[in-house]
């Protein structure tokens, strides 16, 4: 009888102890989980591509799970996409038919204006996500801080974040301050950490910072600071700073894939119990890419037929550089404008110019944001001011400038001084004053053409080839 009692008592606790190692073990997911994330950045409005981009993810849709990423900044940079009567659309519809999954607010979604922002993510049939943006009362959408995107058994958490550094004295992105004036933007690392947890919250296999910081800053948050300072994330896809970043800083990956869809990211990866097992990152040279989508290529094709855009209004005896072309804008501005001096920052420079016939696609490409212009009367002691107080580096025409120590002497193309009290006609585009407002006249003649529309007007104008070789009409006061 005590046998049997013992065999019993025996049984009662094997069969409790591998029940408590069943409920343990089901608390694990040890199923193996394989992903493959597609991610773009800066793309910066340049469309033709994208057929490349169709034609490798519908392949890869076959053979496992897929999601479809952009790191910021859509738009700004091809006159097809930012002239189109809907400013921007064609992109928004490009991304559709690839079947986008979701995209990060860059500064450069906010150029078009707030009207245009809403009409295009109220297209969108992807997620747009920044956590450190609100649109207050405006009719603009309020973008999701985290989105978190199934696809098939596998979720997959995203924050969103833009960079704040367009101005010293606010908290803005990198664009038109006249633009963003009913927006709230806080600093990224002001808000990250109410996101600490948001991988648990959502019971998240992954949880990645789709990121428009920029890669490493020594004066603000980049992903190299995120990732140190902040290490929720599993992986860090990135923009902004026009880079091909694949990389590790403090066990997270990091990923950025150049700009102006000239690559493609794509990540795969391996998940075990909401950790990543394996992962592995291919940067895909588009340009060296032969198959395409037949499809969408027609639909690019369509939109890039637009004979406009190739009328030839100029001649380039010579390539130009970024800093040769600066020098040819402020030239233009200047003498369309009849001004005294003018000035042009340099990130309003977007491109080179090749030797030959110049066509206004080129000029909207040099300059494609459609700042407006305008002449301001200064002093040379207000303009002196400016220089020396913006600290920020500018290409200018019509006199010379220089620093001796630390005072500024500026001349007249005869070398004559300009004395502090003389005045002077400033003309410049009205991105230059909206950021350095403190230092420009509260009213200015505001100038009916755009940048570029003045640059193409005054080439109309000119029977003469431009040739700016070795010209170098660039100022940064050095402290």
């Amino acid at each position: 009888m005590k046998y049997y009692l013992h065999l019993f008592l025996f049984i009662l606790l094997f069969a409790s102890c591998s029940k408590e190692n069943i409920v343990e073990d089901s608390n694990q997911d040890l199923t193996s989980k394989e992903l493959t994330i597609f991610f773009v950045n800066d793309v910066h409005g340049q469309i033709d591509n994208f057929s490349k981009v169709k034609n490798i993810v519908e392949k890869e849709r076959i053979e496992t799970n897929v999601l479809i990423t952009s790191g910021g900044d859509l738009f700004s940079g091809n006159p097809i996409v930012d002239n189109h009567p809907e400013k921007g659309y064609p992109m928004i519809d490009i991304m559709n038919d690839i079947g986008f999954d979701i995209a990060v607010l860059g500064n450069h979604e906010f150029d078009y204006g707030e009207e245009v922002l809403e009409n295009r993510m109220e297209q969108s049939e992807f997620e747009w996500v920044c956590a450190n943006v609100d649109m207050n009362a405006t009719t603009v959408p309020e973008p999701w801080e985290y989105k978190t995107i199934t696809v098939d058994n596998i979720k997959v958490t995203f924050l969103g974040l833009v960079e704040t550094d367009g101005k010293v004295d606010a908290t803005i992105p990198s664009t038109h301050p006249w633009k963003v004036q009913n927006f709230t933007f806080q600093r990224p690392e002001n808000v990250i950490s109410k996101y600490a947890n948001v991988k648990e919250k959502e019971n998240s296999d992954l949880y990645i910072a789709l990121s428009h910081l920029g890669y490493d800053k020594s004066w603000s948050l980049g992903d190299v600071q995120l990732a140190m300072q902040y290490p929720y994330f599993d992986l860090i896809i990135g923009g902004h700073s026009h880079q091909i970043i694949n990389t590790t800083i403090n066990d997270i990956p990091i990923f950025q894939a150049g700009s102006y869809l000239n690559k493609l990211g794509k990540i795969k990866m391996t998940l075990v119990d909401k950790k990543i097992e394996s992962i592995n990152c291919t940067i895909i040279d588009l340009n060296n890419y032969s198959e395409y989508d037949s499809e969408l290529q027609a639909k690019i094709d369509e939109y890039n037929n637009l004979p406009y855009f190739d009328e030839v209004i100029g001649y380039s005896e010579v390539y130009h550089s970024k800093t040769e072309v600066g020098c040819f804008v402020v030239e233009a501005l200047k003498s369309q404008m009849s001004a005294d001096i003018s000035f042009q920052n340099t990130g309003g420079i977007r491109a080179s110019l090749n030797q030959g016939d110049i066509t206004k696609k080129e000029i909207f490409e040099i300059s494609p944001f459609n700042n407006g212009t305008i002449v301001y009367t200064m002093t040379v002691a207000e303009i002196k001011d400016f220089l020396i107080g913006s600290a920020a580096g500018f290409y200018y025409a019509g006199v010379y400038i220089e620093q001796l120590n630390n005072e500024l002497i500026i001349s007249d193309l005869s070398g004559n001084i300009l004395y502090d009290a003389a005045n002077l006609q400033v003309g410049v585009i009205d991105y230059i004053p909206a950021v350095y407002d403190s230092y420009f006249p509260q009213q200015g003649a505001v100038q009916s053409l755009t940048d570029a529309e003045t640059i193409i007007t005054y080439l109309e104008n000119t029977s003469s080839s431009i040739n700016y070789s070795g010209s170098n009409n660039y100022f940064k006061y050095k402290r």
